[in-house]
């Protein structure tokens, strides 16, 4: 086993020469293995580094494995690599023992740095998620978000597998975890990120009200990505011609997508869409935040295609089960799905932009409710009679050019049960009155609509009366409320600041924003603007930097902890099923920091980066 000092020694140097690495795989695109008898050819692109397959390790094998084939190559243009090769066998560094102890040398550099920042910026805030990898094993992902040098971060701490689901299991993890660190959360942990399960966001017993008790300062959000997602699912179960809507769409995907409709599909749209590529439908799932939009988009731009489809298959003689599953589905496609399909691109592509929006880990509470607020404003100013006849005329258009009938099919007028005619009938069970006039239905279902996602998104993220938001509001510039005496000393009071102090920091806060307003400069327009104008005056103004932190800090949603798990689910794959949590945990590190290294390198002139590489 290797010393700490070798190891030291190995991995310093690989390290220092990470940037060469990465500008030499831009280079190195397609690399054949010499191999004697069948000559494969190895594409070997930047992704690959973390995707370490060992193979056949002998030397002399045909087959030496993703890991030896990339090093024999590196070895040809850095002669540090071609040393070690070229040594004794018990030194070559190329056992999976070594391997592991490698990935593990550069993994825990990582959260040592990450860690320094988190105590640097003394506040901090934890996010969490869970998914089971291909052992059914379910991991934990952490996350910590934190103020660091004029910016927002948060960084990806571990993958951790879980020995029990409940609640007392998941808080004794996060807080080992915490501890294992060295983090201070008893005084500094001001914020927790999770989704709505109830295990997780439990009033009385739940992970979050677990660790209140022993950070008290630690304030619960719920992921604000997974509310907007819920305002859709309820939309869509408590409308019932939505419900109806998105099941003929899935049920479209499930036909098309079939391996032997897939082919003619794709065959179509050469047909009728020759300059472009061919698309994909997109399947419907509840816990993907904008498949709704992006399933709507692709049947909007695509749908002469599909009633093509549709129509090819219904006239075939041998299609059996197909051919009358087609002409189902063909009937269905009428003016009204057409109208609510045109219905929720629209309404649906402005909440997709709020959603991308709330994955970022840039924004802050206060920018997230103005967000929520804007998109409630735009989806009220949707209910009129001009913005309905602009969604009708659109229906039109694509009823016209996709040639479907606008005659309504006369059906039987559902009438209450002769046994209620003394009664008053507030509401019949099993029929559904609909009009006969398609403007009609679909104005009553368009408002019906807008009603409902209004009314849930103010239910969901109305935090008026929350004194956090109040507070997070009170830091903010342009709001109102800024610097408002009432408001921010409870926010202090939340958080034990020194009252006296932060009266007067408050009071020379003002005076020195009026300073820079009569000498010409800019005044800060955001909370992040506010904070790094401070930062110089930190030793002045000390609590209301803290309180500013605090408030940048505390978490908006948990989007960092679901790309985690979707790397996770690249690392761990169906060939690597019995990879251990260790190694697990320090390739999903390694594998965060190279993403950050690639997107950097790709920023940098072409001719910056032939230097480094010479």
């Amino acid at each position: 086993k290797l010393h700490n000092f070798h190891i030291k020694s190995l991995v310093r140097p690989l390290v220092m020469s990470c940037q060469f690495w990465c500008n030499l795989t831009f280079l190195l695109s397609v690399i054949s293995t010499d191999n004697t008898k069948k000559m494969p050819m190895f594409y070997f692109y930047p992704s690959n580094c973390n995707h370490i397959n060992i193979g056949y390790s002998s030397d002399d094998s045909d087959n030496k494995g993703n890991f030896l084939a990339i090093l024999n190559e590196i070895a040809k243009h850095d002669p540090f690599v071609q040393r070690r090769l070229d040594a004794h066998g018990n030194a070559k560094y190329t056992s999976h023992q070594i391997q592991n102890e490698i990935l593990q040398g550069l993994a825990e550099m990582v959260p040592k740095e990450i860690i320094a920042e988190v105590k640097q910026s003394e506040v901090f805030s934890v996010l969490a998620d869970e998914t089971r990898d291909l052992q059914k094993k379910e991991q934990i992902s952490l996350v910590v978000r934190y103020y660091y040098s004029g910016a927002i971060h948060e960084s990806f701490l571990h993958f951790q597998s879980a020995e029990s689901l409940d609640t007392e299991g998941l808080t004794k993890m996060i807080v080992g975890c915490l501890e294992k660190h060295g983090l201070d959360y008893r005084k500094n942990l001001v914020g927790q990120g999770y989704d709505g399960a109830s295990v997780m966001s439990g009033k009385h017993s739940g992970v979050a009200a677990r660790i209140k008790n022993y950070a008290k300062f630690a304030f619960y959000v719920h992921c604000n990505a997974h509310c907007l997602n819920l305002v859709l699912v309820d939309v869509v179960k408590s409308v019932p011609e939505a419900e109806d809507y998105f099941s003929l769409l899935q049920n479209i995907y499930k036909f098309v997508t079939g391996s032997a409709v897939h082919t003619k599909w794709l065959a179509v749209q050469k047909e009728l869409h020759p300059q472009e590529k061919p698309r994909e439908l997109q399947r419907l799932i509840d816990v993907r935040w904008a498949c709704r939009y992006l399933a709507c988009r692709n049947v909007r731009d695509r749908l002469p295609a599909v009633l093509r489809l549709l129509l090819d298959i219904s006239l075939e003689n041998n299609s059996g089960d197909r051919k009358v599953e087609a002409k189902g589905l063909l009937a269905q496609i009428d003016f009204q799905f057409i109208a609510l399909l045109v219905t929720f691109c629209k309404v649906l592509g402005d909440i997709k932009i709020l959603s991308d929006m709330l994955q970022s880990s840039n924004l802050d509470l206060s920018k997230a409710v103005d967000l929520v607020g804007s998109l409630t404003d735009t989806l009220k100013s949707y209910r009129s009679e001009a913005c309905f006849g602009e969604l009708l005329r659109d229906t039109q258009e694509l009823v016209e050019s996709c040639k479907i009938s606008t005659l309504p099919l006369s059906k039987r007028q559902p009438k209450a049960s002769s046994r209620f005619l003394d009664s008053l009938v507030m509401t019949t069970v099993g029929q559904r009155h609909s009009d006969q006039s398609n403007e009609d239905f679909n104005r009553g279902v368009f408002y019906q609509i807008l009603d409902c996602l209004t009314a849930e998104l103010e239910r969901r993220f109305s935090q008026k009366n929350c004194e956090i938001m109040l507070g997070v509001q009170s830091l903010v510039p342009k709001s109102p409320l800024f610097l408002k005496e009432e408001t921010l000393y409870a926010f202090g009071q939340t958080f034990e600041s020194d009252l006296e102090d932060l009266k007067h920091e408050v009071h020379q806060t003002r005076r020195l924003l009026l300073r820079r307003e009569k000498g010409g400069l800019e005044r800060p327009s955001t909370l992040l603007d506010f904070v790094v104008f401070l930062e110089p005056y930190k030793e002045v103004f000390h609590e209301l930097l803290r309180l500013c932190k605090i408030s940048v800090v505390i978490p908006v949603s948990t989007a960092s902890c679901e790309r985690s798990v979707s790397a996770l689910k690249l690392i761990k794959n169906h060939l690597r099923t019995t990879m251990a949590d260790d190694r697990l945990s320090h390739q999903s590190i390694n594998q965060s920091i190279n993403q950050i290294l690639f997107t950097r390198t790709r920023t940098r002139r072409p001719e910056r980066s032939g230097r480094l590489i010479q």
